[in-house]
């Protein structure tokens, strides 16, 4: 059910709850939306927090029969979410829009059945993953963190990290060894949203024990202006690699740069501090099969010289895609949703010339 915060809630969710007594429901879903969709303010975080919180507590036989919660515009008091988590026992999934305890505070998640987490904004300064045993989906989007946006605890069944984020001023370079540390997984997804890269490149001796099981790559929103050599640094730290796909754009719509200059966005030098030496001339990569690069084709002569240096290293790599960028409903340079089949492609066999045409 998807509806809105407000004094109907308590009607709605007594009525699930009676459903869910009935013992006829096999999966119980809430959307709560706010009535102010975007940018609250401070005081209506709180005043919808507190409306959230007497909505719960009226009816926590319906919470407690949830497998999927969707929330936002939240600001909740410090004992709100443990409360969620130790009432909702049967959450799979859970997705926050900009929900917090309060500037920089602090998230801690213990939950036996959560599989995914979507945390989108919010004030918070970092989410502790203390104990998710079943937890296999992790995204983050844009956060405001001057440190590691999270910490993983007890994850053992982690598989998919996706993390989007605009670099501010206050950002420092993240280490994909750190901020990954206890997990081995398989999928991973960073978007840089055209502006500065924020991940830090490392060696191979740093990136196996994360990386060794990593099976899926995808670079999106790399700014037009950064050079791809040093992307090579995950081939060195990921020998079981099959897919990399990376896509290449100055995404109008939804970049910072030039449009709301107040904020202290690092719109200069995109790719600085992103100097990388591979450790050894020689290197091959002996499972990557597939290569997939998005852009604009007036930079081809870089891309065709990064798919030359892939397929340099890569002994056994079977496909090389460049497609062309599909057109953006909102800007006319992009799609909104970035994907692999609904584009235009050009597409060669590893030891044929990588050309576009």
């Amino acid at each position: 059910m998807q509806f809105y915060l407000g004094d109907e809630s308590i009607l709605i969710g007594q009525t699930v709850a009676n459903a869910i007594a009935t013992q006829k429901v096999d999966s119980a879903e809430f959307t709560i939306l706010t009535k102010v969709r975007k940018k609250c303010t401070k005081n209506e975080l709180l005043i919808y927090g507190k409306q959230f919180m007497s909505f719960f507590d009226s009816c926590p036989n319906a919470f407690g029969g949830l497998a999927r919660l969707t929330l936002e515009n939240l600001r909740l008091g410090e004992s709100g979410f443990p409360k969620i988590f130790s009432i909702c026992k049967q959450l799979e999934f859970l997705s926050l829009y900009e929900c917090d305890m309060g500037i920089q505070s602090l998230l801690e998640v213990e939950h036996p059945q959560l599989s995914e987490l979507v945390i989108v904004c919010g004030r918070l300064e970092r989410v502790d993953l203390k104990w998710a045993p079943k937890l296999t989906k992790l995204k983050f989007n844009v956060f405001r963190s001057r440190d590691d946006p999270f910490c993983l605890g007890y994850v053992p069944l982690l598989h998919t990290v996706s993390i989007i984020n605009v670099a501010f001023t206050w950002h420092k370079m993240l280490k994909l060894s750190e901020l990954l540390g206890n997990s081995a997984i398989s999928k991973m997804s960073l978007d840089f949203k055209s502006e500065k890269i924020w991940v830090k490149p490392e060696g191979r001796r740093q990136l196996l024990p994360v990386f060794h099981k990593l099976r899926i790559v995808n670079w999106i929103n790399i700014a037009e202006e950064c050079d791809l050599t040093w992307t090579m640094f995950l081939l060195h730290g990921a020998p079981n690699l099959k897919e990399l796909h990376i896509l290449v754009r100055n995404h109008q719509c939804e970049m910072v740069t030039g449009k709301r200059r107040e904020l202290p966005v690092v719109c200069k030098e995109k790719d600085k501090g992103l100097e990388w030496e591979p450790s050894a001339s020689d290197f091959k990569h002996h499972n990557l099969t597939e290569l997939s690069i998005y852009g604009r084709f007036h930079a081809a002569d870089k891309l065709v010289r990064f798919a030359r240096d892939v397929v340099e290293a890569a002994v056994n790599l079977e496909n090389i895609r460049l497609y062309k960028s599909p057109v953006c409903v909102r800007c006319k340079h992009m799609l909104q949703e970035w994907t692999f089949k609904e584009t235009s492609s050009l597409s060669y066999k590893f030891n044929k010339v990588v050309t576009p045409r």
